[in-house]
Parts: structure tokens; sequence; C-alpha cells
């Protein structure tokens, strides 16, 4: 996912996007992944963890954007824009309904993605809220269809709060861990990037394949019933 990422020009590159913005982009970016619809190709878990290098390290290196980050202040505003901006699509899903999500495929817009959401409200309930905010994609479409689905504003908020909290800080501060401890992380910012993709996408890849499984499995139970 990385290479796709950067393969889609500079404009999408992490390290791009918070050189030329900032701390104000790093925030708008984060509220608009977890709050727009269109966000949802936005690097979120790739930006906060090179806030939380950034945090650490400094413009030490030329791998480094050439900016200072206080760690403090930029855990207080991806905490504030996560939140926020879950509680916009929450308020757009509620007041937009079902029609929200009755489109045509676009290049934007897939009904996949409305799908993989609704599985994991499926299976996890209000709990979503807080699981999706780990897995790329879903995040952004799991608050507008908590609206669609009329969850309670004031659930809604005390799942956001939660999920939004750990999210940012824990996926920061494992950045910042990784640029206090490791010598020279700065250096090695591609291939750090690229694990914590991949661990986020390892929930989506386990359910994929436990759903092949299970779908095996209806398989090989309908054969037997028609035996």
């Amino acid at each position: 996912m990385l290479s796709l990422v950067l393969a889609a020009g500079g404009a999408i590159d992490p390290k791009h996007l918070l050189e030329t913005f900032g701390m104000v982009g790093l925030f708008a970016i984060v509220f608009a992944e977890t709050g727009l619809l269109i966000g949802f190709f936005l690097p979120g878990d790739s930006l906060l963890v090179l806030a939380g290098l950034v945090s650490a390290v400094g413009a030490k290196s030329a791998g480094m954007p050439d900016l200072k980050l206080n760690l403090g202040v930029v855990l207080v505003g991806l905490v504030v824009s996560a939140i926020a901006g879950a509680q916009l699509g929450h308020w757009i899903g509620y007041k937009a309904g079902p029609s929200l999500f009755n489109k045509p495929d676009s290049k934007l817009f897939k009904q996949k993605y409305v799908d993989r959401a609704q599985h994991y409200f499926d299976r996890y309930g209000h709990r979503t809220i807080i699981v999706a905010r780990f897995i790329p994609i879903v995040r952004t479409f799991a608050n507008p269809m908590a609206g669609v689905a009329r969850m309670k504003p004031k659930d809604f908020f005390v799942y956001n709060v939660i999920g939004g909290a750990a999210w940012t800080i824990g996926v920061t501060m494992l950045g910042f861990v990784l640029g206090k401890t490791i010598p020279s992380a700065e250096d090695h910012l591609p291939i750090i990037e690229g694990v914590i993709i991949l661990l986020s996408l390892l929930p989506v890849i386990y359910e994929v394949l436990k759903h092949r499984r299970e779908a095996k499995q209806v398989l090989v139970d309908a054969s037997h019933t028609d035996i």
C-alpha cells in the first residue's frame, strides 16, 4: 500500500504532505480522513508515525521533513482533529440517511468500502467506532455509517473519544519511541512506514481469510447435505 501511495504522486507522500502543510496540514488531513468520505485515500497511519518520528529526532537528516514539532501540541491537536472529524462524519450520516451510500461505483466511491464497514458493525456493534480507527478505509466509512444507522450521538461520542485518543496517541507515540530508541530511525522512514501500514492492514487480511474459510465451510456443509 505504501508503494501505491508513493506512486500516486508526491502530493500524497506523507513526508511531502508534512513538509508542505506543516502541523496545521497534519491536523486537517486527520480530520478529513475520519470525517469526509473522500478522505479515505489519505495516509493517516503513515502521517501519525512520521509526526512521532519528527517530534523525536527533528530534522536531523536529509530524509526527514524540515520542521520541528512539539510532541505535546501534536498529540493534543491530533486527538481533537480525529474526534472532531469523526463527529462530522456521524452528523453527515445522521442527516443524509441511507441515500448517502446509495451511489454507483466511481473512482472515489466503492460499494465494497461500505460493505467492509458494515461487516465490522455486524461483528462488533458500537465497538466498531473504536476498532475501525486502526483499519484504513473502514475508519472513514464507519462514522457516517453509524449516523445512517441512527447510533445515538451520546453513545457515538463516548466511543469516538476512546477510539480517537487510542489511535492518534498510540500510533504517534510508536513513531516517537522508534525515533528515540532506534539509531538513525529517520534514515529508515520508508521501512518503518511500510511496517506500520502492514500492521494496520493485518485485521483486514485476517477478516478476508476468515470470510473465505467460512464461505468454503458453507459450501462443504451444503455438499454434505445434498449427499
